[in-house]
């Protein structure tokens, strides 16, 4: 809307309900009919046909890998524009220098903000095997102040996740971190005790993790936090690259210079220093199977325009 385009938005089928909020709202402001459009509907059926439809000329999806791999090859067809920001499994890395007190803490929070349950959550943890216990200690210290159950309770600090599907697919992955012999810190299968029954999760962290393990590579979005211990600076940068996705990653340090090195050498499209507020000038999105474009800042808004030469002579 603000690069002055119309636009048809459809929400996620599974949680249609703030676009409809929105969608207030824009009626509201007075906006003119026609300029936003709200359509429900789900992605095999709506999103396919908005994807390959020869009116539409851009096309931005938020979602899974798998959803975005499907919206490009349905707008290949009419050569449209696709924007994507998809799946992520961000790394967090520690370096040696870094004060834990300050890094582990933080960075576990944010591994499990939402329950997990966000693209560009730094569900790697990866620090220095010499630290290896000091990190056990901060991690499971601030895992004890969380508390999972009815989000309407003022004690509550985590919710459910979103769904059933979502629910299996984390019990899933925490089995298959304990069938690869990740070392299981805290959590597990399973509901938090005195929760008989909704989707709630009990957070939960691995350690000892390595990349060839299945909680290592696979976006979970859930909260489950896989600690992998490194040996050298040089190790720890080719554990974050080690994977298929690009799209969040932190570094934590207190050299300046060292901090600015290895976020250099991150394949990720947006790397955070030391924990920084949110930016929403900086640009956000995504190198490999985590999508392609960018989300904020002027970048953001050049996504949706197209740049026109125009060249003449006059006598």
């Amino acid at each position: 809307l603000a690069a002055g385009c119309t636009v048809v938005l459809k929400p996620s089928e599974l949680s249609p309900l703030s676009a409809l909020l929105f969608a207030e709202i824009v009626h509201e402001a007075g906006i003119p009919a026609g300029v936003f459009n709200l359509v429900n509907g789900s992605g095999p059926e709506v999103g396919a046909a908005m994807s390959s439809h020869p009116q539409v000329d851009m096309i931005s999806i938020t979602g899974s890998t798998r959803a975005g791999v499907l919206v490009a090859q349905a707008a290949a067809v009419t050569v449209k524009r696709v924007a994507q920001e998809l799946g992520g499994k961000s790394p967090n890395v520690v370096l040696p220098d870094a004060d834990l007190a300050r890094a582990i803490p933080p960075g576990v929070a944010a591994a499990f903000r939402n329950m997990g349950q966000s693209c560009s959550a730094p569900t790697r943890l990866i620090v220095p095997r010499a630290a290896l216990d000091r990190v056990h200690e901060l991690a499971l210290a601030t895992l004890a102040q969380m508390k999972v159950g009815d989000p309407t309770n003022e004690a509550t600090t985590h919710g459910p996740l979103a769904n059933r599907a979502q629910f299996l697919r984390v019990q899933q992955m925490i089995e298959a971190g304990m069938q690869d012999g990740a070392r299981l810190l805290a959590g597990g299968a399973g509901r938090p005790d005195g929760l008989e029954q909704g989707y709630y999760a009990r957070p939960t962290i691995f350690s000892d993790v390595h990349t060839d393990m299945v909680i290592a590579q696979e976006e979970i979005f859930g909260p489950v936090l896989a600690i992998l211990p490194y040996d050298t600076v040089e190790e720890a940068v080719a554990i974050a690259n080690d994977t298929v996705y690009g799209l969040g990653a932190h570094v934590q340090g207190t050299d300046k210079d060292q901090v600015r090195a290895v976020a250099a050498r991150i394949q990720s499209g947006q790397v955070h220093l030391n924990y920084p507020a949110w930016d929403p000038q900086a640009p956000f999105g995504g190198y490999k199977q985590s999508g392609n474009g960018r989300e904020y800042g002027v970048e953001g808004m050049e996504e949706y325009m197209e740049v026109k030469s125009i060249l003449g002579y006059y006598a």
